[in-house]
């Protein structure tokens, strides 16, 4: 969070924004955690997946969203992005005069609290395991922890493809986790947001001793603590429908994903030229 934060209706909505469908795993738990709160969601349908982008071109992505989601007059932000939350978090916050948080920093807290032999697993794209953020952050919290990394770059589109419970998935899973099921971690961070939608898989892989840490559950609550904090909690009644979404490419395939995932069935979703922010 930035200092000097400017006064802010508390009544505003809060942005989100992902790469595409993934964020709604975040979207979702802030809508459990906190349901008297308006968000207003984009997903970059039209550039996902952001996973093996530059540094730079993550940045002006999320500066040109972040210009969007401030013409809806929003009170937060929310990153639900791992890779723009390791590449972009961090230099987007300068500019901004509210509140903005990222998925990596409550993940890797979480994470850093639950291990108990001090061996963790990170699964994410191959922009956030490069990044090299989550070990970093994790040995923040408790130095000394050792982080096992590992890429998985097509869990992104299979997931986005609707594939979360095919054979197909199933054997890429089984490929990608069978090193860190030897490595003799404990805890494994879901480090992108489309994973969590694949959890059970993951789970039944690396085995029901490797306790699994979902990011999107441990930033809702950070979320609430820092409106809490700053005094900017909606003390509106549940908001229902009201939340609005928004994407750079194509809305049904969206829409579909959306209404299969979120706890309800979502209305008019608005595809937007992001390029012109």
């Amino acid at each position: 969070m930035q200092q000097g934060i400017a006064e802010v209706n508390s009544e505003a909505p809060i942005g989100i924004f992902d790469s595409g469908v993934g964020g709604l795993t975040v979207a979702h738990e802030i809508m459990r955690q906190l349901p008297n709160e308006k968000i207003i969601y984009f997903g970059d349908t039209a550039r996902v997946p952001y996973g093996n982008k530059s540094r730079e071109t993550i940045i002006r992505y999320s500066r040109q969203i972040i210009r969007f989601l401030r013409t809806r007059n929003i009170k937060a932000i929310v990153v639900a992005c791992n890779t723009a939350s390791a590449f972009a978090l961090e230099e987007v916050g300068k500019d901004l005069d509210i509140p903005i948080i990222g998925v990596v920093r409550p993940g890797a807290k979480a994470a850093a609290e639950a291990t108990k032999n001090r061996r963790v697993g990170i699964i994410g794209t191959e922009g956030t395991i490069n990044s090299q953020i989550y070990p970093d952050v994790i040995n923040e919290y408790a130095s000394g922890i050792a982080v096992v990394g590992k890429a998985c770059p097509l869990f992104v589109p299979l997931v986005e493809e609707g594939l979360l419970d095919d054979s197909i998935t199933k054997e890429i899973a089984e490929r990608y986790l069978r090193g860190l099921r030897e490595a003799d971690i404990d805890t494994l961070i879901l480090g992108c947001t489309h994973y969590p939608l694949i959890r059970g898989i993951i789970g039944e892989i690396v085995g029901d001793k490797v306790k699994l840490i979902n990011p999107a559950y441990q930033t809702a609550i950070s979320l609430k603590d820092l409106l809490d904090k700053e005094m900017l909690l909606s003390r509106r009644t549940a908001t229902g429908g009201r939340h609005e979404f928004y994407v750079s490419d194509t809305a049904e395939k969206f829409k579909k994903f959306a209404n299969s995932i979120l706890p309800f069935a979502i209305g008019s979703i608005e595809k937007i030229n992001i390029e012109e922010y």
